[in-house]
């Protein structure tokens, strides 16, 4: 697998370029964390009692991006994303492993559904809005909620990277 490429968001543009720029940096940032790993490292916990790990997160950011940019944004009826059953707590699910899936097809599929994701935004204002939660929620409240979850996410891969091989930084 090629080294991830982390592009800086642009210094001046519009809001909506701004947004999706930022998103992909941290999209980025998470992949950057797995390169270089084998499916053996993706599967290793940070520290007891937590369970989670790099492939659990990628799981769980590939249903992240499935539930908002297509399930809230375009209403579109899909299942969850392969992995994804919800936990005992009714989380969105993602986090727990499966036994037989190799992490390329993980990545994989994270990419198409980022792909989708990317489609599904293009041609949209940041005022178009979606049914959610009894309201309306805009697609620039969905970029800055996603922002926020990949954000917080790249920090966790940040430590579960170091613990796994020493590696920081990016």
């Amino acid at each position: 697998m090629t080294p991830t490429e982390r592009p800086m968001p642009p210094l001046n543009a519009d809001e909506h370029t701004n947004l999706a720029a930022w998103l992909d940096f941290y999209r980025a940032t998470v992949a950057v964390k797995c390169d270089g790993l084998t499916d053996d490292q993706v599967r290793h916990a940070s520290v007891p009692p937590s369970s989670l790990t790099l492939m659990g997160l990628v799981q769980h950011l590939t249903e992240v991006e499935r539930n908002w940019f297509r399930r809230v944004l375009t209403g579109e009826d899909v299942p969850p994303a392969d992995g994804a059953q919800a936990g005992p707590d009714g989380h969105d699910g993602g986090f727990e492993l499966s036994g037989g899936r190799a992490f390329a097809g993980v990545c994989t599929g994270w990419q198409e559904e980022i792909a989708v994701s990317r489609a599904n935004c293009a041609a949209r204002s940041l005022e178009d809005t979606a049914p959610f939660m009894g309201g309306e929620v805009s697609l620039r409240w969905i970029y800055t909620h996603m922002i926020g979850e990949y954000a917080r996410h790249s920090g966790h891969a940040d430590l579960l990277r170091e613990r796994i091989d020493g590696s920081t930084g990016v």
